[in-house]
């Protein structure tokens, strides 16, 4: 009886320590804030809506540029149509910004393709959707939906030097705006190049805050530099 006992007791702690491993390994997919960190490394298939082929990404594919990894829910649905679109429409202009994109949900390599080919408002797509039917790149993002197998919309705009800049990370149900993500790019890349900073709003002729030169001066008086009507406008 004794050593039933000891059997049992052996079994709840394994058992136990199990658990804890499974919320562990569930917060590590659920990563969080990777702003300020290098961009997970991920390689996967493809298709490519301007070629009309399957290719294999990987990040080296845009080392040293900007980039963004754009992950939706799923292919035939509702919202994601009118996103992919959306950033579509404006895949010419973020090419003459030097910014590459990659959209991605968890969906097939096929499943892209009849997508793009059967949906009217992706007629004339040219953007590159990666396929991550294991999750493992979504995962590594921290937008894994457990227990659905679905990415939240998760938005990563990435620098030259490879790391998260931006993040914005939504549930399913509201779309993202393309217009605001190229004004933050603008800001971003302005940044990058300057060591300026931007206010609220800004936008590319508008007043930067010159803390690489001013830092002193601006301390508690950026007031002087800028005002809220400037800011608003």
């Amino acid at each position: 009886m004794a050593c039933e006992k000891e059997v049992k007791a052996t079994d709840v702690k394994e058992k136990k320590e199990e658990k804890i491993e499974e919320v562990e390994e569930m917060e590590n997919t659920q990563a969080g804030v990777l702003v300020l960190k290098q961009a997970p490394e991920f390689k996967m298939a493809a298709y490519d809506a301007a070629t009309g082929h399957y290719r294999e990404v990987s990040n080296e594919d845009y080392k040293g540029k900007w980039y963004v990894v754009c992950f939706y829910p799923a292919d035939f649905t509702f919202v994601c149509p009118t996103e992919i679109a959306a950033m579509n429409a404006k895949y010419d202009e973020l090419k003459s910004m030097g910014v590459e994109v990659l959209a991605v949900s968890t969906d097939t390599k096929f499943s892209h393709k009849r997508f793009a080919e059967t949906e009217p408002l992706l007629k004339d797509l040219k953007l590159t959707i990666g396929a991550d039917p294991t999750g493992e790149v979504t995962r590594a993002f921290g937008v894994m939906i457990e227990g659905e197998g679905i990415a939240l919309r998760g938005r990563f705009l990435i620098n030259p030097d490879g790391v998260v800049v931006a993040q914005e990370v939504q549930a399913p149900s509201v779309g993202r705006n393309v217009n605001e993500f190229i004004r933050q790019i603008q800001a971003w890349q302005h940044a990058y190049k300057t060591g300026e900073v931007c206010p609220a709003n800004w936008r590319p002729g508008k007043k930067t805050l010159p803390v690489n030169t001013d830092v002193e001066k601006m301390t508690g008086r950026v007031g002087d530099y800028v005002t809220l009507d400037e800011i608003l406008s």
